[in-house]
């Protein structure tokens, strides 16, 4: 599951940033530039979190499904399924010697770092 900012949160904040400069202040437009390359950034980030949502989100819950095997129920969705790892850790009835978690919690990391830094 993705975290913030959701892709409407970065629709605004582009929204936000289209407030012109002001020239005077920033002479050699270092600013405007600036501006220009965070708007592509979040750009950038809001498509590759669209394009990637449906099938990260599958995998994802998929995973979940066989972890979480007699705790959760059929119609649990990710936050749900999320929510009850997130439950089952906290109580101690998982860690990492459990089987398939670290390779959960590794494959989610990695999807969150495609979408927002997929060059690292």
């Amino acid at each position: 599951m993705h975290d913030l900012p959701a892709p409407e949160q970065i629709q605004a904040a582009l929204l936000r940033l289209q407030a012109p400069a002001d020239p005077a202040a920033d002479p050699a437009g270092a600013h405007a530039a600036y501006i220009a390359r965070v708007a592509a950034n979040l750009g950038a980030i809001a498509q590759r979190q669209q394009a990637e949502a449906l099938a990260v989100a599958a995998a994802e819950t998929q995973r979940l499904r066989a972890l979480l095997a007699g705790d959760a129920q059929p119609d649990d969705d990710l936050p749900r399924l999320n929510q009850r790892l997130a439950d089952a850790i906290a109580s101690g009835r998982m860690d990492l010697h459990t089987p398939g978690l670290a390779g959960h919690l590794w494959q989610v990391t990695l999807a969150k770092l495609a979408v927002d830094q997929p060059g690292y």
